[in-house]
């Protein structure tokens, strides 16, 4: 295909695929499941999408039929489409311990719809697609994860100042969108993206039929991105129970609209918040649905900065997905201290992250993140301290205290 871009997932799919019984590869509409597949597929394996009408009528009219196959891997696209597959699954893969005999996708996380009855627990392996990340679609290795835990980046890095990453972030990383040549198109791509989602999955998985409702509230979670979602100011707002927000919102995290990030609570200090942060899972849609214009965000600081941490959230978290070797956090507590994003690494090492969306830095800048090392860990786990801003200078202010480009993430 014209323009594909290798996905830094398609090496997870193949290793599961040697490991574990069923694969369940799950990201939002339009994300490059089916290219994935099509990365991975050999030539025993058999690919069925339920995206045709014959193969879903097939798949619900007879589901123990439909899931047999005596050797290779059987590939199902948007599995969500006909749950009563997966308890056949369940029971074929129970009698049967052979790796890789199904690998499944879905445009909604099938673990949390409530069409989904049965659980596949201990026999399957889930492994997240998100929109393409900029390292993707450059088609660079992952490697700022091991680069931030070493306190080792390039001394400069050119050609990525503010306006080129702003036009990184209004372009977002879903591939069709990605292939546009002007922003005007893809905000109508988004804008419809948005009407389809809303419009035919929300309806068919959940019952959700209150769609303007829904408009609005993917419009006012857009808003929240990068901040601790006030759920109850929300609910007021939209004259909505809280038991229906709750679900409505719920909804659009099983869609793969938006994320939350959760808070770091290792510590028995008792005024650590324990709310979780909301962002939007890409900032392309995130611009185009709050109808943002690049030259007046520029100007903008708290539009700026919210676009900002929300990019940096969607590039971190395509690299951490490929390794259960780190984890992604954020801190605040009740006395306001917060730091955007702290990074766990499995033998107990943190690298927390500020986010700035200027050109200019100063030790300033590393005030929270000084305050959490002395006051929270107290140096008991080793800890680095990053901020990421838009300059082309990796600058140190002082032990494990690095000021690095944020063009770091991809290059």
């Amino acid at each position: 295909m014209q323009n594909e871009f290798p996905r830094w997932q398609a090496e997870s799919v193949k290793n599961a695929l040697k490991k574990r019984r069923v694969v369940v590869l799950s990201g939002g509409r339009q994300t490059g499941k089916t290219t994935l597949l099509n990365q991975v597929l050999e030539k025993d394996s058999i690919f069925v999408s339920l995206d045709d009408s014959n193969s879903l009528k097939a798949a619900i009219d007879d589901p123990k039929d439909f899931i047999k196959h005596s050797s290779g891997t059987l590939f199902i696209d948007e599995v969500q489409k006909a749950p009563e597959l997966i308890p056949e699954i369940k029971m074929v893969v129970d009698k049967n311990d052979r790796p890789g005999q199904y690998c499944l996708t879905g445009s909604a996380n099938i673990q949390t719809l409530p069409i989904i009855t049965d659980s596949m627990a201990g026999r399957n392996k889930r492994i997240r697609l998100r929109p393409l990340s900029t390292g993707e679609i450059l088609k660079k290795k992952p490697s700022f994860l091991k680069l931030a835990f070493e306190m080792d980046f390039k001394r400069k890095i050119e050609g990525y100042d503010k306006e080129h990453i702003f036009d990184l972030a209004f372009r977002g990383g879903f591939p069709e969108a990605v292939r546009l040549d002007n922003q005007k198109d893809r905000k109508e791509w988004h804008t419809d993206y948005i009407d389809d989602l809303i419009n035919r999955d929300l309806k068919d998985l959940m019952n959700i039929r209150r769609q303007n409702e829904l408009k609005e509230l993917v419009l006012i979670l857009a808003g929240w991105s990068g901040k601790f979602m006030d759920a109850a100011k929300i609910g007021a707002g939209m004259s909505l129970a809280k038991q229906t927000l709750e679900t409505y919102i719920n909804a659009l995290e099983s869609l793969y609209l938006f994320d939350r990030v959760n808070p770091w609570v290792r510590t028995d200090y008792e005024r650590v918040g324990k709310s979780a942060k909301f962002y939007a899972n890409d900032t392309g849609f995130m611009t185009s649905i709050l109808g943002w214009q690049k030259e007046n965000i520029m100007r903008d600081s708290d539009r700026s900065g919210k676009l900002m941490e929300t990019f940096i959230f969607q590039e971190l978290s395509a690299q951490i997905d490929l390794s259960s070797e780190y984890k992604l956090y954020q801190y605040r507590d009740y006395k306001q201290h917060e730091v955007d994003f702290l990074i766990e690494r499995d033998d107990g090492t943190i690298t927390g992250i500020e986010v700035k969306a200027s050109h200019s830095v100063s030790k300033e800048d590393f005030t929270p993140q000084i305050w959490f090392k002395e006051n929270i860990i107290k140096n008991k786990t080793p800890y680095n301290a990053l901020v990421l801003y838009c300059g082309e200078d990796t600058l140190s202010f002082g032990e494990s205290m690095l000021a690095v480009p944020t063009a770091a993430l991809w290059m």
